[in-house]
């Protein structure tokens, strides 16, 4: 039926919670800060964080921007005059992504899935709106790398879901067809309304973290009750 599978990430192969406004987390993150050698308070790093955040969206400039937060983890510390390399950049991105995360884990039927299209000679991709710093390495703990021929991430492209231009790079860079793919995901808006607009079928699978809002883009398929093992009688044939 397909020969290639695109499959957003979170909320559709993995299941996650994060809270990136626990005071917790805004009040470590400070005394890592402060600990090398950029003294923060909780308050002032979360606006400080948020005013970066806004800034790199409006330098790229586009309606689908995602800019990459390894900038403003980085910008931080320069703006309190410390040093600042790409390690420790990296490092107080996992570490911020440890503290704000509750929990992740792949849903039921993910692998057993991913390693059958695999074992079948099908082609599997991952396109999803994310932090490289953040998603990288989750897919990794989870065991999920070796499944994909191919993982696109907002962040290193500064566009995302459903920009055109996002889908367009993934088609192009590994010379897929769209008649002969599909894209699998949670969220309507971006998934599915990007696959339509780049000529591709899709399926919608209903999860928990779902937007609450669905219904208003026609997916050629529908999971509406979170079920991923209900996902493979519908596209491998």
């Amino acid at each position: 039926m397909y020969r290639n599978y695109i499959f957003d990430f979170y909320g559709t192969l993995a299941d996650i919670r994060t809270d990136e406004e626990n005071p917790y987390l805004w009040q470590k993150m400070s005394e890592i800060y402060s600990a090398m050698g950029a003294p923060y308070g909780p308050e002032e790093l979360a606006s400080g964080f948020r005013r970066l955040e806004r800034k790199e969206k409006e330098r790229i400039g586009t309606v689908h921007a995602e800019p990459d937060l390894s900038g403003v983890f980085a910008g931080l510390y320069r703006e309190k005059g410390a040093a600042c390399n790409e390690t420790l950049t990296k490092m107080t991105a996992v570490t911020f992504r440890a503290l704000s995360r509750e929990y992740i884990r792949a849903y039921d039927g993910v692998e057993e899935f991913l390693g059958e299209l695999q074992e079948r000679g099908r082609k599997v991709y991952l396109l999803s709106n994310a932090q490289t710093d953040f998603t990288r390495p989750e897919i990794e703990m989870l065991g999920l790398s070796k499944y994909f021929n191919g993982i696109f991430i907002s962040s290193e492209q500064g566009c995302k879901k459903p920009s055109a231009v996002f889908f367009k790079r993934l088609l192009d860079t590994y010379g897929l067809d769209p008649k002969e793919s599909i894209m699998i995901g949670n969220d309507e808006s971006s998934d599915i309304a990007g696959a339509r607009l780049a000529g591709m079928d899709s399926l919608y699978i209903h999860t928990a973290i779902s937007p609450r809002e669905y219904g208003r883009e026609e997916a050629t398929y529908r999971v509406m009750d979170g079920d991923f093992r209900k996902v493979r009688g519908l596209i491998v044939s």
